[in-house]
Parts: C-alpha cells; structure tokens; sequence
C-alpha cells in the first residue's frame, strides 16, 4: 500500500508541481487548500488565501486526478500568527509572520489534521531539503540557492521533519517552471506571491489601525537623546529606513531604533547600523553548536550568509559574533544559523 501525504496546496506553481513529484514518486497524494485568510471586502486579495488561488489549486488536482479539499483555518491563523503580528508591531518590533505561520500552523495544526486522516506525511511546495541521518531528522539547504527556504522553516522539530516531505528541494525553480509548463498546468507561469496574504497592498499601517493598533506623532532623536524632529507614528519606520524622515541634515540620517515605549524614533549615521554582535532569544536548535564552531548566519531572508560563532547565555539567550559587522539586525526579525547547508538552529533577534 501506498503511503499517503497530505500536500498544502498554494495553488501556485510550487505546490501544484509538488504534487506530480510525489504521484511519481509512489505516493498516494490528497491536496488541502489552508483558507488562512478572508478579506471580506476584496476575496480575490491575499496571494494564496484567495478565492482564485483556491480554484488554481482545484484545478490541478482535477489535472492530476487526485481529491482536493478546502481546509477552514482562519481562527488557528488569527490566533497565532495575526495576533503575533500585531502585538510585535506594537511593541516596535518587526515580526516575521511566514515563520509564525508555519512554525504554529503549518507543521503544527496541519500535520495533526494529516494525522486524522490517516496520512502519513504532509508535504509543500517549500524549497528545502530533509535528511535523515544516526543522530536524528535533519533540515538542509534547498539545491537552488536562490530559492532556499530553510530561513522559513528552522524552527521545525525533529519529529516534525520526520513526517515532512519537500519534494522540490532537489530542483531549481526554472526546472520547476519547465515541468509546469510540460504538464500543461494552468499555474506554470502563475507568478510566486511576495506579499503577507492578510495585508492588502502591503499597507500595513493601514492593516493594524484596521486591527485597532493606534499609534501616534512623537519624537525623533538622535542617540544623545537631542529632538531632530516629529515622526507620524512608529508603525510608518523600520530599522535602517532612510527616506520618508522629514529631517534636514549634512549626513544622510537611518532609523537606528525604534522606542515604543518612549514613542521615539532613534536616528543616527549609517555606519551606526552595524553590529558585529547579535543578541538573540527564544532558541530553537536542532543540532546545538558548540562556542567555538565555526558557523554561518543570516539575519534576514534576503542576505548571504556571513561567518559567525555563537556564545551562549543561558538556556535562552546567545550572542552571535560576526566575522564582518551585518547591517541592521532588527528586533523581532530572526537570525538563522548554518553549517555548511545543514540548518543549525537559531532565535530571534533581541
């Protein structure tokens, strides 16, 4: 008998070509659309939780001869991802809501609902690599570089991982495409969705005043504490922002720090964006590093990986030392840590 996967279907490319991977691969493949978010005054808005995105997924399934169902998961998503985001923002920080989502909903709420139903994997569209090795499931770098999504994904657990498949880890996008495209699906050429699914346009000023998350006008300073100027409110800057400050100054000023609390705004000079030493929290490693080791760290999704070394200070807390200073580490935001491919672990950034 065949095992059973319950694939999360996008209803973008990705996913709808995960699909065929595994039926070629021998396993027996239900396809589930997570409804995660319902903009009830634009239902086709929202990237993979619209309506079109929901048919698209449909669509292949049909193509491909395989049950497809609709999962309602607005409540779970509301809970643990949206109020996550809201209340990071109102604290001045800067949340990452992809890795809330999949680390509290994805391979959480997802994988126990496979298990209902007698699956015995879920499955994405996830550029990613698991590896199953004598001290345990481990998670790997996709092959295409480019496209990795390990950042996304490091907070995963072992046993997680263990009921995990990414079938495109060992493909390239282009190949992806071209597949696609031989299979005659309707989502080949479908462009991969670069916005929060809950935020429309990317306003999301506008998202967390619709929340009832107020903010209000106050200072900015530079790091002596001088009044530079007025800001319109702390949810309109983000750490190492330039443009849109209002203020006049001989050296292009960047937004250093963000002070709730005192809703102020902290600027200085650019090269005061630079750390050489990251302080983060909430630790999650499935392979602790040892003080000493040499590793790599990314403290955004968009940057390369830079050598490190990290020092713990307790059971949660740990220094990560940089052999060259990153730029704007940003509180809320997570560093993720390497060895070679292999995802270390991590936290998020204090």
């Amino acid at each position: 008998m065949s095992a059973k996967v319950l694939l999360g279907m996008s209803g973008g490319v990705d996913s709808s070509v995960a699909a065929y991977v595994l039926q070629e691969q021998g396993f027996e493949v239900i396809g589930a659309t997570l409804r995660l978010w319902i903009q009830e005054d634009a239902p086709d808005a929202g990237g993979c939780c619209s309506l079109s995105s929901v048919e698209d997924a449909r669509f292949v399934a049909q193509r491909l001869g395989m049950p497809h169902y609709v999962l309602n998961y607005k409540e779970i998503f509301r809970q643990h991802v949206v109020e996550y985001f809201i209340a990071e923002y109102k604290a001045g920080r800067t949340p990452n809501p992809c890795i809330a989502c999949n680390s509290r909903v994805r391979f959480t709420q997802f994988l126990e609902q496979a298990r209902s139903l007698g699956c015995d994997y879920i499955a994405t569209g996830h550029y990613a690599r698991v590896e199953h090795v004598p001290q345990g499931t481990r998670l790997r770098k996709s092959v295409d570089s480019r496209k990795d999504q390990t950042y996304m994904l490091f907070r995963m657990t072992e046993t997680q991982l263990s009921h995990t498949l990414f079938p495109l880890g060992g493909m390239t996008k282009p190949e992806v495409r071209k597949l696609a495209a031989k299979l005659d699906l309707v989502v080949a050429e479908k462009p991969d969705s670069q916005e929060i699914c809950f935020v429309q346009n990317d306003d999301y000023k506008g998202f967390l005043r619709s929340e009832g998350a107020l903010d209000a006008p106050g200072a900015i300073v530079n790091s002596l504490g001088i009044v530079l100027g007025q800001h319109r409110g702390i949810f309109d800057y983000t750490i190492g922002q330039r443009k849109g400050l209002g203020l006049t100054s001989p050296t292009p000023l960047y937004v250093l720090e963000i002070d709730a609390k005192g809703n102020r705004i902290v600027v200085g000079p650019g090269e005061e964006l630079f750390r050489h030493r990251v302080e983060i929290s909430e630790l999650h490693f499935l392979e602790r590093p040892e003080p000493d080791e040499d590793l790599t760290g990314k403290a955004r999704y968009t940057t390369a990986d830079q050598p490190c070394r990290v020092s713990f200070l307790g059971n949660d807390r740990a220094v990560v030392s940089f052999a060259e200073p990153v730029r704007a580490p940003t509180p809320g935001q997570s560093l993720v840590l390497y060895k070679g491919d292999l995802v270390v672990g991590g936290g998020t950034i204090v």
